[in-house]
């Protein structure tokens, strides 16, 4: 005879577990999202300190440059 206890018994304990199994798989996307965004930030303000050198860069490049050219009419 066939007998749908055991059957019963997980599907119960199946849905006793799901809230369990659900919030934790919320917190790991949670926590996969935070690392990801984490990550785009340090990508963004390295970015901009790259750039921000690269700005400051020709400034000093010019300085160079006519200092010298100033030495080269000098000599």
């Amino acid at each position: 005879m066939f007998s749908p206890l055991p059957h019963l018994a997980r599907l119960g304990r199946a849905v006793a577990e799901w809230p369990v199994a659900s919030q934790q798989h919320s917190r790991r996307n949670a926590m996969i999202a935070l690392t990801a965004c984490a990550d785009r930030r340090a990508e963004r303000e390295e970015v901009a300190a790259y750039l921000a050198e690269r700005r400051a860069q020709p400034e000093e490049a010019t300085s160079l440059a006519t200092v010298e050219h100033e030495v080269a009419v000098r000599a």
